[in-house]
């Protein structure tokens, strides 16, 4: 496996928006998050506009192109202490660090700048890859969701995952 071209992580931004389309329509980042196969580009338009000023949204970037994306999405209420995270990879760079420093950052955010105690995913049962990153940050099993999401013309289970911190 080669690595990734040099990359920088940054806050998205709405000029993202073609990148992120183009990331969002591949076939694997699909299959591996609950996007919409053929994403338009005046929906990922939307979702850019519409995120959270108190959520994180952070890109990697290589020589202009946008090859990964997160999400930090923060609880209200008697659930800000927890935060819901969402990333995914493109095609192209999956394997290659990518993910492993996305979830880095937003690991590092959650624990020393926001002092977050309890971080949460779902990730699909057949992700391999995936399991095998947050298992690396300290994400454990919760639970089984079972009929979860349909995929591929089956419904496939999900994993409820957290790590939690100083609790």
């Amino acid at each position: 496996m080669s690595e990734a071209p040099a990359f920088i992580l940054r806050a998205s931004q709405i000029e993202d928006a073609a990148g992120l389309h183009e990331m969002h329509s591949q076939p694997r980042f699909c299959w591996g998050t609950l996007r919409p196969r053929y994403p338009s580009i005046d929906a990922v338009r939307k979702w850019l506009a519409d995120q959270s000023p108190d959520d994180l949204h952070i890109v990697a970037e290589a020589e202009g192109r946008v090859i990964g994306d997160a999400g930090l999405h923060r609880g209200k209420g008697r659930r800000a202490h927890a935060a819901v995270i969402g990333m995914g990879v493109h095609d192209d760079f999956a394997g290659r660090g990518v993910g492993t420093a996305l979830l880095a950052a937003l690991v590092d955010t959650a624990d020393d700048w926001l002092d977050l105690k309890r971080l949460e995913l779902t990730v699909w049962t057949d992700n391999a890859p995936a399991l095998a990153l947050y298992r690396k940050f300290g994400f454990v099993e919760e639970g089984v969701l079972r009929a979860y999401a349909y995929r591929d013309g089956a419904y496939v289970d999900a994993l409820a995952m957290a790590r939690l911190r100083g609790v």
